[in-house]
């Protein structure tokens, strides 16, 4: 990206992962949807973004240019808000069907579309017709180097009020941290810091290896493209109810089954497409069997094995946080949680399985518990972050860029998550029925976002256009949701499923 040349010292520079997500070699932008229960008046947009969204951080009126030593600083400019506002126009008097493709066809088009860098990095497009899930939509459009997720859902958020109670606040679930069940004998500790070191040195040394020399084998789920990151993708959009993943969670003790069972629908649907000539005993629930045919996915590849290997780039946040924060909180200099990017990237390998376990949800559980137990106790994630760092400052942030490119470009998935309000909430008096997000100009064939709401969790699949059939990739997720939630009401608890497969998760 071409940033322009500042004549003038600008006071705030631009961080680190800022300038490798607007780099020749990336471009990473956010588009957050909010679905209103009624129609939205546009005529509040333009009053609401300059009372209340421009106020929330000097990088909504800024530019981003270079001084001329080559650093990348924020200038503030005069924000012409007309340039930012987008109402675009369908056909009148058709159908929620109709609609819906209008709208996966415009965020699409969005995706692929770079913002100029002669205006504030941000865009606003209210789709003013009813989709199946809508009366009308709201999409922010907003560069990752203005911040990350965590950032950015607090700034949108600041825009937005209970819709119960406009006086109270919005409130998150919390994070609860693990408690130690092995006690503090240092007989126990001992193995486990041994445990830790080995592991951390493991991740850090396979994330290099991932991010330079191996890239993950051509799949359905990765087409392998030089141009991936540029092209269009099509948004997909599935809800799951937490009370039931709360009881897959407890039962089964699965700390990550939301990932595990998109894990398992990649699985499923990666089995669909490669297997020459379906095994017809393999049976799979009640469907479209996830478009389990020999003749299905004719831009799939051609492989005579499954055993392929597919790694999935897990984003986690670095702060020091328990929830969502304000963002009087965050723009404090001593924050825990402060604005910006901070995050670091993680390598989990997907878990291989043979045609008769992928339809096995428990023995992918174990599979996948294993991986993620190992990197749970690593903090390989974290020097990795450090290493670019010190890329950055000896070779220049496109240098640093080119790292992250790698990282994910050799990986077949992307996946991120957060966490949003319990109540419901209400955009200048206008009721948000769901709210979902997914990142685009990620050089992945595929990128998975997961965000939760009144009781809700969103899973937001973002699939290289024309490369991968997205309702089939739906229908396999949640063909796996279902067999996973079927295999936890069958097992009383998770000390039971625990104890009846200690060789498998460890100790």
């Amino acid at each position: 990206m071409e940033c322009e040349k500042a004549d003038e010292v600008v006071a705030e520079p631009v961080s680190p992962i800022g300038q490798y997500f607007n780099s020749s070699i990336l471009s990473i932008s956010i588009l957050a949807v909010l679905e209103s229960e009624v129609p939205f008046d546009d005529s509040r947009a333009i009053p609401l973004l300059k009372d209340i969204f421009l106020p929330i951080n000097p990088r909504f009126s800024s530019i981003m240019v270079v001084d001329k030593n080559g650093v990348k600083h924020w200038k503030s400019v005069e924000v012409k808000l007309k340039n930012h506002v987008y109402v675009p126009n369908f056909p009148v008097g058709m159908s929620q069907q109709f609609y819906d493709k209008c709208l996966q066809d415009y965020l699409s088009k969005l995706s692929a579309e770079q913002m100029p860098q002669s205006q504030p990095l941000w865009e606003v497009h209210i789709v003013k017709y009813p989709t199946s899930n809508a009366a009308s939509s709201v999409i922010l459009k907003l560069h990752h180097a203005l911040g990350d997720g965590f950032s950015l859902m607090g700034a949108l958020l600041s825009c937005l009020q209970r819709a119960d109670d406009p006086s109270r606040p919005l409130t998150f679930p919390s994070v609860r941290m693990r408690p130690d069940i092995n006690g503090s004998s240092i007989f126990k500790n001992v193995p486990k810091f041994f445990n830790t070191v080995f592991n951390t040195a493991s991740d850090f040394c396979w994330s290099m290896i991932k991010s330079s020399l191996i890239e993950d084998d051509k799949t359905p789920i990765r087409s392998g493209s030089a141009a991936a990151g540029w092209l269009p993708i099509t948004i997909t959009t599935m809800t799951f109810p937490l009370h039931q993943i709360k009881q897959i969670k407890d039962n089964l003790g699965a700390v990550k089954n939301v990932m595990m069972n998109i894990d398992n629908g990649v699985q499923l649907w990666c089995h669909s497409c490669m297997i020459p000539q379906l095994d017809p005993t393999i049976k799979f629930s009640s469907g479209d069997n996830c478009g389990l045919d020999p003749m299905v996915g004719s831009n799939c590849v051609n492989q005579e094995s499954t055993n392929l290997h597919s790694t999935a780039v897990v984003l986690l946040n670095t702060r020091m946080f328990k929830s969502i924060s304000s963002i009087k909180e965050m723009v404090k200099p001593d924050s825990k949680a402060p604005w910006g990017n901070h995050f670091a990237f993680l390598h989990i390998s997907v878990p291989q399985l043979t045609n008769a376990e992928v339809q096995n949800p428990l023995k992918f559980i174990q599979k996948a518990q294993e991986i993620i137990q190992s990197k749970r106790s690593s903090f390989g994630a974290y020097l990795t972050a450090k290493l670019l760092e010190t890329v950055k400052k000896l070779r220049g942030h496109e240098t640093a860029a080119k790292f992250i490119h790698g990282s994910l470009n050799n990986s077949s998935l992307a996946i991120t998550n957060m966490m949003g309000p319990v109540e419901k909430m209400a955009l200048a008096n206008h009721p948000i029925k769901g709210l979902y997000f997914m990142v685009a100009g990620s050089p992945q064939s595929l990128v998975v976002t997961i965000v939760t709401y009144m009781g809700n969790l969103r899973v937001s699949l973002g699939a290289e256009e024309g490369f991968i059939d997205s309702p089939k990739l739906k229908s396999c997720i949640e063909n796996a949701f279902e067999m996973i939630l079927d295999a936890a009401s069958a097992t009383p608890s998770s000390s039971n499923f625990l104890n009846g497969h200690r060789a498998s998760f460890g100790p």
